[in-house]
């Protein structure tokens, strides 16, 4: 269920924003939820990093991956944007560990990478199956140019990622341990210019975001009186404005969940 006046208030804050626009809301205690353009998928950009994370902690539950196993940076490995091991020297040897928070708190993208082919795409996409986000796919290695020229694009829908959001903060993801694990790593996330940018100091928001051009995303949880995960994915928009209606919306979420209110 949504109340007609939050959802006309997030609609207002939308509106004249040009492109392909996603919002979906639950409010974590209640199940009550906000939904809009749900079910449409869009390209995902470093948000597919958070369904790897997850088939990677699968993995190392399963006891195929060791998060202590080192893997050293090569040159081949390093891939332009987001992230510090571009500029690392070739001969650094994180770990898996390393690579698993480096790829979700600065979205790096050469550890993303290096953790999609340990993990293998097929496991990611499992993952994503068994947790019922079954309309979101890993169909390449980021920055493949060729595979992009093709069409081939990794997309997810917002109602996946607020599944798998969800599942999270239930303790329902690979394992309660697992999960909040994962949750503290995305609580730890350095690019913090969307959803948590008018949150007070000290609010708890574990969430991943996602750029590209035309593109802007944020999917996360944010722990109010009433915590709530929002899912905010656009596509040839401006990402500007998209971006402070993400803050914007975010904002007034949070108002009405210190306030007690529902959806």
């Amino acid at each position: 269920m949504q109340t007609d006046a939050l959802y006309g208030r997030i609609c207002s804050i939308l509106e004249g924003i040009p492109g392909r626009l996603s919002v979906a809301v639950r409010w974590l205690d209640s199940g009550e939820t906000l939904l809009l353009h749900e079910t449409l998928p869009f390209v995902a950009a470093s948000v597919i990093k958070l369904p790897v994370m997850i088939a990677a902690f699968a993995a190392r539950e399963a006891g195929t991956l060791d998060f202590s196993a080192p893997v050293p940076l090569r040159a081949e490995d390093k891939l332009p944007s987001c992230g510090v091991l571009k500029a690392m020297h070739d001969g650094l040897v994180p770990t898996v560990a390393d690579l698993c928070h480096l790829m979700i708190t600065v979205s790096d993208n050469t550890a993303a990478n290096r953790m999609i082919r340990l993990v293998g795409i097929d496991a990611v996409n499992g993952c994503m199956a068994q947790y019922g986000a079954r309309d979101s796919r890993l169909r390449r290695l980021l920055f493949d140019a060729d595979a992009s020229a093709k069409g081939i694009e990794n997309t997810v829908t917002a109602s996946d990622m607020l599944l798998l959001l969800q599942k999270l903060y239930a303790g329902e993801i690979v394992s309660p341990e697992a999960s909040a694990e994962m949750l503290d790593i995305l609580a730890d996330q350095r690019l913090n210019g969307k959803m948590p940018f008018w949150l007070p100091p000290g609010t708890r928001c574990a969430h991943k975001t996602g750029e590209d051009d035309g593109i802007t995303h944020d999917v996360g949880i944010v722990y109010a009186a009433r915590p709530f995960a929002g899912c905010f994915l656009s596509q040839h928009t401006d990402p500007p404005r998209f971006i402070r209606a993400i803050q914007d919306i975010t904002r007034l979420l949070y108002e009405q969940a210190e306030e007690g209110g529902s959806l």
